[in-house]
């Protein structure tokens, strides 16, 4: 905690009482992995240690020997990656490329979704996550071919902005968006999307 931070919680106050009585955030899906009492700066150092690494064909099949469930691969970004995934009985992977935060000259997601697409549909269930912010953004997703559209940035947007209640208001607004493009385009259902909509 530094001085700033204080000055920002005593400005906010109503926000500062309800974080309080919620308690500190955690990690609750990796919590039964972490040891316990540990301190943020170690917490820190352990998720660099446990995240580190690229994620090779290797790791991913032993993952899929032990784990007898649907299985997905998110952040392929080429169609090199979707044939690994295929041939290593993958169910589904998730188009992504979030180093576009860190490397700016990254091709566009929607763009390696087309490729994938193109070559893929049918041989494994495809969807995309990255750049997408709005009901028009889903829509061009869909309509490039994806069964799936992820969002993560609105929502944190909402929620920051209105508290317990901008989940569902962030929703409300996707939602009359994502209509107002299907009404604009005459199109009737949502499989239909590429037919009406040029991404």
């Amino acid at each position: 905690m530094t001085l700033s931070n204080i000055v920002q919680i005593l400005g906010a106050p109503n926000w500062a009482m309800q974080t309080l009585m919620a308690g500190q955030p955690e990690f609750k899906t990796l919590k039964p992995y972490i040891p316990k009492g540990m301190s943020l700066r170690h917490l820190g150092l352990f998720m660099n240690k446990t995240f580190s690494g690229r994620l090779t064909e290797e790791k991913i099949k032993i993952l899929r020997d032990k784990w007898k469930g649907k299985l997905v691969l998110k952040g392929v970004a080429s169609e090199e990656d979707t044939e690994k995934a295929i041939a290593l009985g993958l169910d589904g992977i998730i188009v992504s490329n979030h180093g576009g935060r860190q490397l700016d000259a990254g091709q566009s997601t929607i763009q390696a979704l087309s490729d994938i697409v193109s070559k893929y549909k049918g041989q494994i269930k495809i969807m995309m996550d990255s750049g997408i912010r709005t009901g028009p953004d889903i829509a061009s997703t869909l309509a490039s071919g994806a069964e799936f559209a992820f969002l993560g940035r609105s929502f944190m947007y909402g929620v920051a902005a209105l508290g317990k209640e901008g989940g569902n208001h962030t929703i409300s607004i996707l939602k009359k968006q994502f209509q107002q493009v299907m009404e604009q385009v005459c199109c009737e259902r949502v499989e239909e999307l590429p037919n009406h909509l040029i991404p």
